[in-house]
């Protein structure tokens, strides 16, 4: 079973009791307050323009870590040549807003609506959510932006224009000072770059510790 929130209460019944697929609950908001407590619990909103919000927590979390990450040859020398430049947190909007735009294959439409991009800008200026930029001759090609919970990056999207881009994204992020990259759910871009799936309990010990 799944349950509906409480508009005027921002938490969550226990992540444990999703259903098979993820779903933990239906409704509620996306207030930096919710999506907050959303996030240090495993909990994360996963919905389609038209759709109430659908909150989800899945029994089994495709995750990275960053020591694990595969890194091509031929990737190699695309970072040690410096193809792209890469920065962090300096165009979250832009980057969000390809993420929503971005055609993917065997997709039809976006799941990050306007509401989803104006809650996580939100975030952002708050200083929870952060975005990685990939750079090709000063045009944008490639990013991802996420959350960051104590030693966690919660990544919520990527995007790539030019071969290879969302992976320097990735590979740099995977530098960066975390223990675990959440990728939430597992496809085959993913699985191919090291991702795992570990249980939820194992996430939410890595989620939780300082």
């Amino acid at each position: 079973m799944f349950f509906q929130l409480l508009d005027d209460h921002p938490g969550f019944p226990d992540p444990a009791l999703a259903e098979e697929d993820g779903l933990l609950a239906i409704g509620g908001d996306l207030s930096t307050e919710r999506l907050l407590i959303a996030y240090s619990n495993g909990i994360f909103p996963w919905f389609s323009e038209g759709e109430p919000i659908l909150w989800y927590s899945p029994h089994h979390r495709c995750v990275i870590y960053p020591d694990k990450i595969k890194i091509s040859t031929s990737m190699q020398k695309i970072l040690k040549q410096e193809v792209f430049k890469i920065t962090f947190n300096q165009a979250f909007a832009e980057v969000i807003r390809n993420c929503a735009t971005t055609e993917r294959k065997g997709q039809d439409g976006t799941w990050i609506t306007n509401e989803m991009q104006n809650a996580y800008i939100n975030l952002h200026q708050q200083g929870y959510a952060h975005s990685v930029e990939v750079w090709l001759e000063n045009q944008l090609v490639g990013g991802l932006y996420g959350l960051k919970v104590n030693r966690v990056f919660c990544g919520e999207s990527m995007f790539s224009h030019v071969s290879n881009a969302s992976k320097a994204a990735l590979i740099f992020l995977s530098k960066m000072n975390i223990d675990l990259i959440d990728c939430q759910l597992p496809n085959d871009h993913l699985m191919s770059l090291g991702a795992e799936m570990i249980s939820r309990e194992l996430y939410m010990e890595m989620l939780q510790a300082l």
